[in-house]
């Protein structure tokens, strides 16, 4: 978690529940007594944390904005502070009229499983394990993938009518194997370049296989696989192509609809907003892949994403920092791809004093092209920052050389 951000003055939202237990005998009547709690949750560095739910028996309360909650009528007893992205706490209640917590990051290092892993039940057993033997904590699986595919039997009735369903693995009983291990799950969601729904549905696309995140109309279809990926169990949905499209299709689309980029980032924030909205009372966090480049640039490159406001909206961001991608010459070196421990210290220094809220910051990390030594030194620049991370291989294919050991 980041240092800076922005206060804010809203009221929590609460819940309460007024609890008094009376037992009579045939001499005596005894009541519990009840008390009243208020408090705040926050980050490490002092930042307030919305949505944060607070618990004591049957009472609970939601922070809001200013991370602020309030519990009245409750017994003694034992407090849990849950959030999602974040580790909960717990501490014992004896009647006391107000608690502070800090709640800590939830640190991530995880293998994305590629679709060929989940379709091989002995390879997806073999990545278990794995995990158990080094200090992988989490998986990151595909849901729907950048074929526009839903790689599972989705009872959406949009993937349904385009034909995007293409079933390929049982999300729930991978699920379980893996939490099975004490492993957090994440699934992946491509979520604006669509090739299915582009084809089925051309007079709603932006340009190209692009939906046009302007219209909140389209944001309908991955927010529904969304909130059926945190039914199925899932711990957090990661979005993945949340942005506008790149290169040359940037051209035809700017074209067809100028934008500014006020519109564009407006655009991004607000999808991600409304799914933290409707995620966050599921109990799942909501992150963001983006382009690495755009830590690098005070703007957002022409796609929508700019990281001062991602920081203040989703619960993790995941640059993509990959330095095959990265242009010969760029900070000096002749090839970029020749030094991955330099690029991703580089990116991760130049976005760490922009951040402004309370998203962790979470790279994806070059698990291709690349030797156990180089993978470890992309590793160790997170890692000497306190932050997480995800690697990234195609055909999920590791080696257990590549990554730290457990514990």
């Amino acid at each position: 978690m980041l240092p800076g951000g922005d206060s804010t003055s809203s009221t929590a939202t609460t819940a309460t529940t007024t609890t008094t237990t009376t037992t009579t005998t045939t001499s005596t009547t005894t009541t519990i007594p009840t008390f009243s709690l208020t408090g705040t949750v926050a980050t490490p560095s002092g930042l307030p944390l919305a949505d944060a739910v607070v618990s004591i028996g049957g009472a609970s309360a939601v922070t809001g904005p200013n991370g602020v909650y309030s519990l009245n009528g409750i017994s003694a007893g034992a407090v849990v502070v849950e959030r999602p992205g974040w580790m909960p706490a717990q501490f014992d209640f004896a009647g006391q009229p107000t608690r502070d917590v800090v709640l800590e990051p939830r640190i991530v290092r995880a293998l994305r499983v590629s679709s060929y892993t989940s379709m091989e039940p002995d390879k997806f057993a073999a990545l278990l394990d794995l995990a158990e033997r080094t200090a992988i904590n989490a998986l990151a699986f595909d849901t729907k993938d950048e074929t526009g595919y839903v790689l599972y039997d989705t009872t959406s009735e949009v993937a349904a009518e385009i034909g995007s369903i293409n079933s390929q693995y049982d999300p729930r009983e991978q699920i379980a194997m893996a939490k099975e291990r004490g492993l957090y799950t994440i699934t992946r969601i491509v979520t604006f370049e669509d090739k299915v729904w582009s084809a089925a549905k051309p007079e709603d696309k932006l340009a190209w296989i692009w939906m046009d995140p302007l219209n909140e109309a389209n944001w309908t279809y991955p927010l529904e696989l969304a909130e059926e990926a945190c039914s199925l169990g899932f711990d957090e949905v990661q979005f993945d192509y949340v942005r506008f499209p790149a290169g040359k299709t940037a051209g035809v689309a700017e074209r067809k609809r100028p934008t500014t980029t006020d519109m564009r980032v407006g655009a991004i924030s607000g999808f991600l907003a409304e799914a933290v909205e409707r995620l966050h009372p599921m109990g799942c966090a909501v992150s963001a892949d983006i382009f690495a480049i755009v830590m690098s640039s005070p703007g957002d490159e022409g796609i929508g994403q700019r990281i001062e406001e991602l920081s203040r909206t989703v619960d993790a961001v995941s640059p993509m920092i990959y330095p095959s991608h990265y242009s010969d010459g760029w900070l000096g070196f002749a090839n970029p791809n020749n030094h991955p421990g330099p690029v991703v210290a580089f990116a991760l220094d130049r976005a760490m004093p922009r951040w402004e809220g309370t998203a962790i910051l979470r790279p994806y990390l070059q698990a291709f092209y690349y030797n156990g030594a180089q993978i470890g030194a992309q590793i160790a620049e997170s890692e000497a920052r306190g932050l997480g991370w995800l690697l990234w291989n195609a055909g999920g294919d590791y080696a257990e050389s590549w990554l730290p050991p457990a514990g």
